[in-house]
């Protein structure tokens, strides 16, 4: 790396941004709260707080929520929809699933309502054949009756056009003549893939974020230049890799979730030059908890993604579980008694008590601050209007009254049923998967996740906790070490023992062709290309698919059944070999290697105490499960590398607050990590 930098990640609560210096300059970074109604402003502003001019910065990288947040509050575009005639309620029929499994009630909106929902006589077999020609001028109409009502983004999805799009690809060149923007969605060209209802809600997605994310960015962009920056926008996507902002409004989907898979890709770089090749990543933030699996130092990847009910989303994103448990969650008593933590969340404003910013409801920071966990001083000064007093008595009114618990007594429980919370989303990730915890460390990060790192680890048996050097900005982190991506899918649907291996090696190679086209088209600066393969196989009669890796594009028929035998002895330990296997998707990922950071560059050695003793900065009682304890304070900026010491143990640093139990060792390694030896019950580390 020989240029500075900027990875910046909007969040729920806070934009956080890291700035790399040239070799050897010391990193900057700043948190800033988000502005929600323009998340623009937030990002120049964590920019300002740098103190470096823009037209000294080689690249800037943006994690953004933009996307997310618009499909989850419904703030998207006005959409209209072309399908095939006789399949107008297919994005409302859907699966024939509820809302409720239990209840009778439920409500569900599609994206499109249907009266923009426009039908057109054309039909493929599932062969590819033409069984009735495009009827052109009804396509015509159908988008003039679109324009007239209104309609700003257009999707064309027709029966069958994953296996040949010539449809939906002359629809589009009749459309482009008279539509006035460049808001027209292909299915087949944001997924190929089977499936009409997955394929035409992920498409109807696309279309209803595409000017939502292309006037943010143009928007953004615009700023930057403005302020000096001279070189091209990179955008983070959900895969875990970047996209140049020229072009990322084309597949604007794959932008989903893409600030919580910025966080995955940092701890996969970091937890791998640490030693750990399988890793739990734990990101807690304000708003919510992210929580995903690195095996063999790679991400695992998913394309069954289900933003809310009867919203799949079938493009490949780094696979996460997503609970609302953030610092900011509100803990209340529901209806039943219980003590239940969010999922509302006090977000940045008003935010927990303790941000004194009006909030009146008691959140997990709130409840941790009670319990000596977080540092009074730092967040209570003397100009703030709320005393650590005001925060007892309303966590004590509101949470220990109906539960016959004092105040510190109500915090201890909310922090307990919070755990419990994200203990049970680890497990989704794990257990629930056919991982033992037990073969992983934890990678705790965000603002709020070491505080509960070891608590969790301890509860799952993960015998160590590794925490990077910037847990708070890791996201941001993860913006300036992602690779640039773009995965590619096609259906082939076919017994293995039928499959034409000609045809198998073609589309992979040209996926390879797409991938590599598209990356020269962005210019953006890499050091080489790596490419990865799998498929999408299953039983045949099964609905469900195994992934399975693929060496590369000479893959043999006997390849594919014996990776697949393998998968599936993995997952579930059972043979069948009377039923055959079906390979139904290919996927590729091509990604554009981008020059590295380096993990020293993190840590300010100038900074760092000569020993042990000089980074303490005093004692506190905290609450711990056995009972409160007189407890040793560090300044994380002072540890020395290589140092060794038991808990318990607070590790302050601008960015987050490490909680160490007792009976627990942290050690501090060459790279600035820590890492957390946790003990079991009632034994030492």
């Amino acid at each position: 790396m020989t240029g500075r930098i900027i990875g910046v990640d909007v969040g729920g609560t806070f934009t956080d941004l890291i700035l790399a210096g040239a070799d050897g300059e010391v990193p900057r970074i700043a948190k800033v709260p988000t502005t929600v109604d323009n998340q623009s402003f937030g990002v120049i502003a964590a920019i300002g707080e740098t103190g470096v001019a823009l037209e000294d910065v080689e690249t800037v990288v943006h994690g953004t929520t933009a996307t997310t947040n618009a499909i989850l509050e419904r703030k998207v575009a006005r959409c209209g929809l072309i399908t095939t005639r006789g399949f107008r309620d297919v994005l409302e029929l859907g699966r024939r699933t509820r809302p409720q499994p239990y209840g009778l009630t439920g409500r569900f909106d599609p994206l499109v309502p249907r009266e923009l929902r426009m039908e057109v006589d054309e039909r493929m077999d599932a062969a590819g054949e033409v069984v009735r020609p495009l009827d052109e001028d009804g396509v015509r109409a159908a988008v003039q009756a679109l324009l007239d009502q209104g309609v700003e983004s257009l999707i064309i999805h027709f029966l069958h056009a994953y296996i040949n799009p010539a449809h939906e690809r002359r629809a589009a060149e009749i459309a482009r003549a008279f539509w006035p923007n460049g808001y027209i969605t292909m299915g087949h060209a944001i997924l190929s893939e089977y499936r009409e209802y997955e394929r035409g809600v992920t498409a109807a997605v696309n279309a209803s974020i595409q000017p939502v994310l292309h006037r943010y960015i143009s928007r953004l962009s615009e700023e930057l230049k403005e302020r000096g920056y001279g070189h091209d926008l990179l955008v983070m996507q959900g895969n875990g890799g970047t996209v140049s902002s020229r072009i990322v409004s084309e597949a604007a989907v794959n932008t989903v979730m893409s600030g919580p898979a910025s966080g995955v890709m940092a701890a996969a770089y970091t937890a791998s030059r640490a030693g750990f090749d399988s890793v739990i990543t734990y990101d807690m933030g304000g708003t919510s908890c992210d929580v995903g699996l690195i095996r063999g130092g790679i991400p695992q990847v998913s394309s069954e993604l289900e933003l809310e009910y009867a919203m799949p989303v079938h493009v490949p994103m780094v696979d996460l579980h997503t609970i609302g448990a953030g610092g900011g969650s509100i803990a209340h008593i529901n209806d039943a008694g219980m003590l239940q933590i969010g999922p509302e969340s006090a977000g940045a404003v008003p935010g927990p008590i303790c941000y004194a910013r009006g909030g009146t409801r008691p959140t997990i920071t709130d409840a941790n601050l009670v319990l000596g966990r977080l540092n009074p001083e730092a967040l209570l000064s003397v100009d703030t209007p709320v005393s650590l007093a005001d925060i007892e008595a309303v966590i004590a009114q509101q949470i220990g009254n109906p539960l016959g618990l004092d105040a510190k007594g109500a915090a201890a429980a909310i922090v307990h049923v919070a755990n419990d919370r994200m203990a049970g989303a680890l497990r989704m990730v794990s257990l629930a998967r056919g991982h033992d915890p037990r073969d992983f460390a934890l990678f705790a990060f965000g603002g709020a996740g070491p505080l509960h790192a070891v608590a969790l680890a301890r509860e799952l048996g993960i015998p160590k906790v590794l925490i990077p050097a910037r847990p708070g900005i890791t996201n941001a982190f993860g913006c300036i070490v992602a690779d640039v991506r773009h995965d590619y899918v096609n259906t082939v649907n076919r017994l293995v023992a039928d499959l034409d291996m000609d045809r198998v090696r073609a589309i992979l190679e040209s996926q390879i062709a797409d991938g590599t086209d598209t990356i020269a088209r962005e210019g953006v600066a890499i050091e080489g290309l790596t490419v990865i393969h799998s498929a999408d196989m299953q039983f045949q009669g099964q609905s469900h698919i195994l992934s399975v890796p693929i060496a590369g594009t000479g893959v043999s028929r006997e390849a594919l059944q014996q990776g697949f035998e393998e998968a599936y002895w993995n997952r579930f330990e059972v043979e069948l070999p009377e039923i055959r296997a079906v390979l139904v998707n290919l996927h590729t990922a091509v990604i554009g290697r981008r020059p590295g950071v380096p993990l020293e560059a993190l840590v300010n050695r100038q900074d760092l105490a000569a020993d042990l003793a000089g980074a303490c900065t005093g004692v506190r009682d905290v609450g711990f499960p056995d009972g409160w304890r007189e407890t040793p304070v560090y300044r994380r900026s002072r540890i020395p590398l290589g140092a060794s010491f038991e808990g318990p143990a607070i590790i302050e640093q601008l960015d987050t607050t490490i909680v160490v139990e007792p009976a627990s060792r942290v050690d501090a390694d060459e790279l600035g990590n820590l890492i957390v030896s946790v003990a079991a019950e009632g034994t030492a580390a």
